[in-house]
């Protein structure tokens, strides 16, 4: 099996060659700054010339612990700067819209995070102003990069599986909402900013649904007001399916993150270690059982990095091989505008309840 998966790793590889290396500017503080973005940059030798964030002392102990020598006072002032060739957003979703705009206008490559926007309006907004700036932005869906996910696409290019007859994603956590103060009072929550990674997984694998439907729910005593259960299905040509079951309030104290793959050939199934422990995790799995190669039943693929902080690297190492004209950019605007109207649809569904074609 050594021999089959060198093309697989190939693919799911992250690295940043040095000639794709530019200085990048963080627009941002917060928790996933700290601890997933910078911890990849770091690991991937790129260079941060400087962060701004309203709150500035917030921003300056996160530069601190960083090695970050600059903090700036606002966005303008970032923006004057001339050693920042890159500008990382990570902001909350409800003011991203207008960052990037203001970022565009500089003339800088962006990588936005998701969600992109929260409205299809206001991404079709962003796409208009990268394009009218001539700039290359990218979103930060750094499932796309997971190790474990990445190898298990390029196990369903490659045929292992066959024809991809249904995905699953279930997801059963104690998502410690207090640590995102900003998404307290998000009416639309739990699809808007955390299985928004897995259905653009999915629109990865299987393109866009013909139709979806989703149902949600909350917990009495959750700490956030928006919804926290969901099971959302879609339905693809061909009687394919997809299912995205999360849970956010488990109070069995038994967290898992699971996801299958099966086709007409064999199946591919793995967890998402991140989950079992948030935010500190545990190591990702990945077991292929393939009637195509064939493999002797389930055989494990060794996954050695982990979704946090590692794949950030890989959102990050795309936008600057876009830039540097040697990569496809697996995540862009233009594309994640897709992921954003899928979501639209589900909300659509929840309030109608009925389902949504696309």
């Amino acid at each position: 099996m050594i021999d089959h998966f060198k093309e697989v790793s190939e693919f799911a590889k992250l690295e940043i060659p040095e000639s794709h290396k530019l200085p990048i500017a963080i627009v941002g503080a917060g928790g996933i700054v700290d601890g997933a973005h910078l911890p990849a940059y770091k690991k991937a030798g790129l260079k941060i010339v400087g962060i701004t964030d309203v709150d500035r002392d917030r921003a300056k102990d996160v530069a601190n612990r960083h090695g970050i020598p600059i903090v700036y006072p606002d966005l303008a002032t970032l923006l004057r700067d001339s050693k920042a060739k890159v500008i990382d957003i990570a902001v909350p979703p409800a003011v991203q819209r207008d960052v990037f705009v203001e970022v565009a206008k500089s003339g800088r490559h962006i990588l936005a995070q998701k969600p992109l926007a929260t409205t299809v309006a206001d991404g079709e907004m962003i796409i208009k102003a990268a394009k009218e700036s001539g700039i290359i932005a990218g979103v930060n869906q750094q499932l796309r990069f997971e190790e474990g996910m990445a190898a298990a696409y390029k196990m369903v290019d490659l045929g292992w599986v066959g024809e991809v007859t249904s995905i699953s994603i279930t997801v059963n956590l104690a998502t410690p909402w207090e640590m995102f103060p900003w998404a307290k009072n998000m009416e639309k929550l739990e699809i808007m900013v955390h299985s928004i990674h897995y259905h653009d997984v999915i629109r990865w694998f299987l393109g866009d649904p013909i139709s979806v439907y989703s149902v949600v729910g909350r917990t009495k005593g959750q700490f956030p007001i928006g919804e926290t259960r969901t099971v959302s299905t879609y339905k693809y040509p061909d009687e394919v399916t997809a299912i995205v079951h999360a849970n956010h309030v488990n109070r069995g104290g038994d967290n898992y993150a699971e996801f299958r793959i099966d086709g007409d050939g064999g199946a591919i199934r793995g967890t998402l270690g991140l989950l079992y422990d948030y935010p500190t995790g545990r190591v990702d799995t990945l077991e292929v059982n393939s009637a195509k190669l064939p493999t002797d039943g389930w055989t494990p693929y060794p996954v050695t990095t982990r979704w946090f902080p590692d794949a950030f690297i890989g959102t990050m190492g795309s936008l600057l091989g876009a830039i540097a004209g040697k990569d496809a950019l697996r995540s862009s605007v233009e594309e994640n505008l897709g992921t954003l109207k899928l979501v639209a649809a589900l909300y659509e569904s929840i309030a109608t309840n009925r389902v949504i074609e696309l």
